[in-house]
């Protein structure tokens, strides 16, 4: 593998863990709201990340790429608040489906793992200048 792989393979993290982040906000700032443009409340939303080839010459050297995003399946939080206009007939509310707790680990580790692909890329980087002044 060459050291110009590194780049494309990194910086297709970088993409995919920005798509992720994007996502986590999203579902960070619906965390509350009760409705959304289709009548109910917000769904969480997850990427899904796959393995892909970077070239069709070199199929064993891989990126990583966004192939979906799924909405969450489980079921709304209820919240008691019959004095609220979308209260139920019992006074519970629907809110999303969105644990905050789970988000903030979510945006961490995504966080991280865009650090990590952007501390590969000045690896690289300098090991390829060091390789240029072995010439001198």
């Amino acid at each position: 593998m060459s050291l110009a792989n590194v780049f494309t393979i990194a910086g297709s993290s970088l993409t995919a863990q920005s798509q992720r982040l994007n996502l986590v906000a999203s579902n960070i700032s619906n965390a509350e709201s009760a409705t959304s443009s289709t009548g109910e409340p917000y769904r969480a939303r997850h990427v899904v990340f796959s393995a892909t080839p970077v070239t069709a010459a070199d199929p064993q050297v891989a990126g990583v790429r966004v192939t979906q995003i799924v909405e969450d399946t489980s079921p709304f939080r209820l919240k008691y608040d019959p004095s609220h206009p979308l209260a139920d007939d019992k006074g519970y509310i629907r809110l999303p489906n969105v644990n905050p707790v789970e988000e903030m680990a979510d945006m961490i580790s995504a966080a991280r793992s865009y650090q990590t692909s952007v501390e590969v890329m000045n690896t690289a980087k300098t090991l390829m200048q060091k390789t240029l002044q072995l010439g001198q």
